[in-house]
């Protein structure tokens, strides 16, 4: 096992994948923060710590899962529906963090984390409680929504059969992340603490962004009849500014014995084709091919059809079912980032 590409994987494309969602949960944390301290008068000159609190319970939380994971194997794995309901709850919370900052209501000042009293109880400095409780919390909560990348290494950690391997597994990939999110973190701070008031504007703007894509990349997973998707067909209106000719992808279907076959090749950002149309009632075969990359597309998702697979960092699976109603079939990656379209005619 080499350890040392684990943590390449996570410097590299790993950081990337996972910054959408637990980037968004770190900068909101932070945020919020910098908004209590200009409210209360205090100006402290970049305090880091409630980055680097985030960032050790995330992976203490992530050493003890690949302990786990090794030690039992997949029976004790996250199912996809609750993987859904967290990123959709994250989405959700950084959404209300967001509209607190941009001061929408102040009602959305309840959504901030704050510790139990009784845990400011055992500590002297309640300032620090608050400032320390929030980052730490979510930090460790990350691991319930982990990106497509994090999913590889869960299911490397629990092919590794050793709690120690899978605890060694997830350990280094989590550090390897770290650059990014301290980098995310340390910028959020350091704007904070430079442009105040202003930095809560674009804070709530970018929070706000992240909050919507996640919330609606759950939503595409949870197969809801409403999600942006949904909402942009719905509307008859559209405008094209290119001045391009309008073409429709190839769909690259072909038949075979009888059978509807198809190639999507999967790359760490998006699908090629991202479109395809298929006949009702005809048998489809589709062969999935990676081209390398650990990405959010390391898992295909096909929602409607409860179709599940972890792709292999290079190779090919088989997808293969029988299209009954009329209508467009969603394919999308683990957290609903990149999404392509089975029409069925």
């Amino acid at each position: 096992m080499d350890l040392w590409l684990i943590f390449l994987t996570g410097l590299t494309v790993g950081g990337l994948t996972c910054l959408a969602v637990q980037g968004g949960l770190l900068a909101s944390t932070i945020a919020a923060r910098e908004e209590d301290d200009l409210e209360e008068g205090r100006f402290r000159k970049h305090n880091i710590w409630p980055v680097i609190v985030f960032l050790l319970t995330k992976f203490v939380a992530y050493v003890m899962l690949g302990f786990i994971l090794g030690a039992f194997g997949s029976t004790l794995s996250l199912s996809d529906n609750a993987r859904i309901i967290m990123q959709i709850l994250a989405g959700v919370y950084m959404i209300f963090i967001a509209l607190d900052l941009l001061n929408v209501h102040p009602i959305f000042r309840y959504s901030v984390i704050q510790p139990p009293r009784i845990f400011t109880r055992f500590i002297k400095d309640a300032s620090k409680s608050k400032d320390l409780f929030a980052p730490a919390l979510l930090g460790a909560l990350t691991i319930f929504i982990p990106c497509g990348t994090t999913l590889a290494m869960e299911a490397f950690a629990i092919s590794s059969g050793s709690p120690i391997l899978g605890a060694a597994i997830l350990g280094t990939f989590t550090l390897g992340t770290f650059p990014l999110f301290f980098g995310l973190g340390f910028l959020t701070t350091i704007l904070g603490d430079k442009f105040k008031k202003g930095f809560f504007k674009l804070a709530g703007v970018v929070v706000l962004y992240l909050g919507i894509t996640s919330l609606n990349g759950g939503l595409i997973l949870a197969n809801a009849p409403i999600s942006l998707s949904t909402i942009k067909e719905a509307i008859p209106i559209s405008i094209d500014l290119s001045g391009a000719t309008s073409m429709q992808e190839d769909s690259n279907i072909r038949i075979e014995n009888g059978i509807q076959v198809g190639t999507i090749n999967i790359f760490p950002n998006g699908y090629s084709p991202s479109y395809l149309q298929v006949k009702s009632g005809v048998p489809v075969k589709l062969q999935i091919i990676t081209q390398g990359g650990l990405g959010c597309t390391s898992q295909f998702r096909i929602p409607s059809l409860e179709v599940s697979k972890n792709l292999p960092f290079n190779g090919s699976d088989l997808v293969e079912f029988t299209p009954i109603e009329k209508g467009k079939i969603t394919f999308t990656c683990s957290m609903g980032m990149y999404s392509g379209v089975i029409e069925v005619i």
